[in-house]
């Protein structure tokens, strides 16, 4: 029972581990963006084409 207490203890420390999360957190949502961006990159780029491609320029 003592080695389970001592286990947990280990590995619920939260020494240090903000920082660590917070980067973990900003690093996903940093790829999440990428991934977003990537695939509506060239849709998005059709769209204002298009739109362009519409205005009467005087």
């Amino acid at each position: 029972m003592a080695l389970f207490v001592r286990l947990y203890n280990w590995l619920h420390r939260e020494e240090g581990q903000g920082m660590v999360e917070y980067g973990l957190i900003l690093a996903l949502i940093a790829v999440a963006v990428i991934v977003a961006l990537s695939g509506l990159g060239s849709k998005l780029y059709d769209l204002f084409q298009g739109i362009t491609g519409k205005l009467n320029t005087p």
